[in-house]
């Protein structure tokens, strides 16, 4: 007879791993326990040494479906009589050590669906059924050992029948902590100036939607606005309530079946919308498309999901809507709502009827939002369903505690710790004070449940003004640690390195802007990435930008002065107020004072971006004059391109300027504008331009990889969601016998920058 200890990390908390270990070690025979000890499972046996070793890896083989096993590490302990006569789970301890791995929330599950649509069932028409194998997570969680009294899910007692299903190692209820129903767990209800006596809130709410009125509705990590798709004045309604004229709004809809009426669903993108995870997923709009064109006006695609808790399947029971908007409920740059008197007071002018519930939500979490560039999937926004699942360190074999905390608007914060790297869910544009709070919020949070007590280093973004800026220094004087600044670009070279298990590499990093180790605005860089410090051969060529951000909003301003040097200053001029005075805001006025500007070097920034290249040629072509959300002119030159012909080839120009290899920009623009002038198509312009970009920044990558002897290049940065943008350059790239990597499980944009902080401050230290 043989003793022994089992430790098991992972995702081993909420996904039914313990009755699994008991089910498992009843059926072989074997006596002992298993606990929680707040972020690994304890499993003591007793019984022959072969069978403990085939119950090891049995375990490995037949772990629930939701759980990753990271480590299972066998101690043997001295035997003695026998201590045991069964197997037993006891209740959890929280004397532990280690990092926890908190499960992700998860999509409702086919069992728990069947129930709510069962009319014989005790949770028929209920929607807040849950089980071990799905239902929320990490937005139930206040601290750990995941237990129910550690979750908002204690202020709802089980009843008899609830505790008998949770206490029963053979149910797939036992211990899943969000598991309710009726007659015990929270209730939903339909709100306007107080709780109106529905006996069905969800349906009421569902016709009141299909009468075109706005809802807000609250889920599972926060609130969404929804209202219907097919009915243009009520989704102008809602852009104007919210102040978002142009802004593609995110949808939902029952099944994939419906969704193919009117997008094109590949079966990869069908896999991940099925999936536990349940992201947005970007698809192109077919030609049957039949929603309002305001739903995502003058763009190729739009965003959908598939409902993923038993309250949005209710939803779609009670209509024949093939989807609805569901786009977060928050002010312009604020955090999602998730408290019932805020969601009330603060979209008091924005929604018509709250349909609400009495379940706290600890974390709020906003949806991922991912998009296929060809069969390869990209993350634009890591949140729901992911988070806080970590990424694998430990090849650094580094035991330090790392802080980063990202750039300013696309936050996300990252926690390193014992060779796990958790990245929060979304946080946003940290420049509104609410967000900012919640950055905080959210950064004690993660500390508690991972019990990190203090850091060995915070990272930052190298902007001196930044507020994450401002916080590290902060935070570094709290925990009397190193701060280290990295650069924008250094640490979105670093998340696509860790992403793809590479130390050294050429990163083409194309966004909108960094701050540059010069103290200009970077966005089109060639870097040469070696782990802990890069070096820079290559960009764009840098452009003048006058007034800063009036040049981001309105990139009229953009191409004066990039076309500047290129024409006679009254020509400019002349050109700027016949064919494109709508596009500055003070008019002729404006047009001569950014003339004087250019004239006496006054007020001008440098940028090497490859977003304000992008968004001057969308301008320049009349696609977009004004950016009012993020990437709107070069998403929409995108979607003008995607008609276009090949039959335009626009030249590209690389020379030598100050010993770096430039890409002229100035040159790519000025041909669109003369194809312009001479009658072209602008659909035909948009796509030879947009490729020109590409191939000019794949060549630059490449001949600072023939001239290196690097051998991979990569692709970060918000462009790198451009598809077109993207197959060009892993085409030429992989033309040219190097290998091309891009981000496959972060995101490509700033939601990832903390990862790469976190990264370059371990390989730092």
């Amino acid at each position: 007879m043989e003793k022994a200890r089992v430790i098991v990390q992972g995702i081993v908390q909420g996904v039914g791993f313990r009755p699994t270990v008991y089910r498992i070690a009843k059926s072989m025979e074997l006596n002992g326990y298993v606990r929680n000890l707040g972020n690994i499972v304890e499993i003591v046996l007793e019984g022959d040494k072969d069978v403990i070793i085939d119950f090891s890896e049995n375990l490995k083989l037949k772990k629930p479906p939701l759980s990753q096993i990271s480590s299972l590490n066998i101690e043997w302990l001295t035997a003695g009589r026998d201590e045991f006569y069964d197997f037993e789970i006891l209740e959890s301890s929280s004397n532990f050590s280690g990092s926890a791995v908190i499960p992700p929330d998860i999509a409702t599950c086919d069992n728990c669906l069947r129930e709510v649509f069962n009319p014989s069932d005790r949770r028929h028409g209920y929607p807040f059924t849950a089980c071990t194998d799905c239902g929320p997570r990490f937005t139930v969680i206040e601290s750990i050992p995941y237990d129910r009294e550690r979750t908002s899910m204690e202020e709802f007692p089980l009843c008899p029948e609830c505790q008998t299903e949770y206490q029963n190692p053979e149910d797939r209820r036992y211990h899943a902590e969000a598991t309710c129903c009726p007659v015990c767990g929270p209730s939903v209800f339909l709100y306007q100036n107080g709780i109106l006596d529905l006996k069905n809130p969800i349906k009421e709410a569902v016709k009141l939607i299909d009468k075109g009125h706005i809802l807000a509705v609250k889920g599972i990590g926060g609130t969404h606005l929804v209202a219907r798709t097919t009915a243009d004045d009520t989704v102008e309604e809602l852009r104007k309530r919210l102040g978002r004229f142009n802004q593609p709004f995110a949808c939902m809809s029952p099944d994939v079946e419906t969704i193919k009426t009117f997008a094109h669903v590949s079966n990869a993108e069908e896999k991940v919308l099925k999936s536990i995870n349940r992201p947005i997923v970007v698809l192109d709009k077919n030609s049957n498309y039949h929603l309002s064109p305001y739903v995502s006006p003058e763009l190729h695609n739009l965003g959908i999901m598939l409902p993923y808790s038993a309250l949005h399947h209710m939803l779609f029971k009670y209509s024949d809507e093939p989807a609805y908007i569901m786009t977060s409920a928050n002010m312009p740059g604020e955090p999602m709502l998730t408290d019932n008197q805020e969601i009330t007071e603060k979209l008091v002018d924005v929604a018509d009827y709250f349909l609400l519930h009495n379940r706290k939500i600890i974390n709020r979490c906003d949806d991922s939002v991912v998009r296929f560039r060809g069969d390869d999937m990209a993350f634009i926004r890591r949140s729901r369903g992911y988070v806080p699942q970590p990424y694998d360190f430990s090849s650094l074999k580094s035991d330090l505690n790392v802080l980063a905390l990202g750039p300013e608007i696309d936050v996300t914060f990252s926690l390193l710790k014992e060779g796990k790297c958790y990245v929060s869910q979304h946080i946003g544009d940290t420049t509104k004070y609410e967000t900012f709070k919640y950055l905080k919020t959210a950064i004690k949070y993660l500390m508690g449940i991972t019990k990190t007590e203090s850091v060995d280093v915070v990272a930052c973004d190298l902007h001196p003004q930044f507020f994450t800026t401002k916080l590290a220094q902060e935070l570094s004087e709290r925990f009397e640690c190193e701060i280290l600044n990295v650069q924008h670009h250094h640490a979105h070279a670093a998340a696509l390195a860790i992403d793809n298990q590479v130390d050294e590499m050429i990163c083409i990093a194309a966004d909108g802007v960094g701050y540059g180790e010069d103290k200009t605005a970077w966005g089109g860089e060639i870097l040469l990435y070696s782990g802990r410090v890069y070096e820079r051969p290559a960009s764009l060529m840098p452009q003048k930008m006058v007034s800063g951000d009036l040049t981001t909003r309105y990139p009229i301003r953009m191409v004066m002065s990039m076309l500047y040097d290129h024409y006679n200053p009254d020509e400019l001029v002349d050109l700027m107020k016949k064919d494109y005075l709508p596009y500055f805001k003070h008019g002729g006025p404006e047009v001569d004072l950014v003339d004087r500007q250019l004239q006496k070097g006054f007020n001008i920034s440098q940028t090497t971006s490859t977003g304000r290249v992008l968004d001057a040629i969308s301008s320049i072509l009349h696609i977009c004059g004004e950016r009012t959300y993020e990437g709107e002119c070069a998403m929409k030159l995108e979607s003008v391109a995607r008609s276009g012909e090949e039959k335009l080839k626009i030249p590209v120009e690389i020379r030598k300027q100050n010993g770096m290899d430039i890409l002229d920009t100035s040159h790519i623009l000025l041909s669109a504008l003369e194809e312009k002038l001479s009658g072209e198509k602008i659909n035909n312009i948009a796509l030879a331009a947009q490729k020109a970009v590409s191939i000019g920044l794949a060549e630059l990558a490449i001949q600072t990889a023939d001239r290196t002897g690097v051998d991979i290049i990569g692709g970060s940065g918000g462009v790198f969601y451009n598809e077109a943008i993207s197959m060009t350059i892993k085409n030429r790239v992989e033309s040219a016998g190097y290998r091309f990597i891009q981000h496959k499980n972060s995101c490509a944009g700033d939601g990832s920058v903390s990862l790469g902080q976190a990264l370059v401050a371990a390989l730092r230290f």
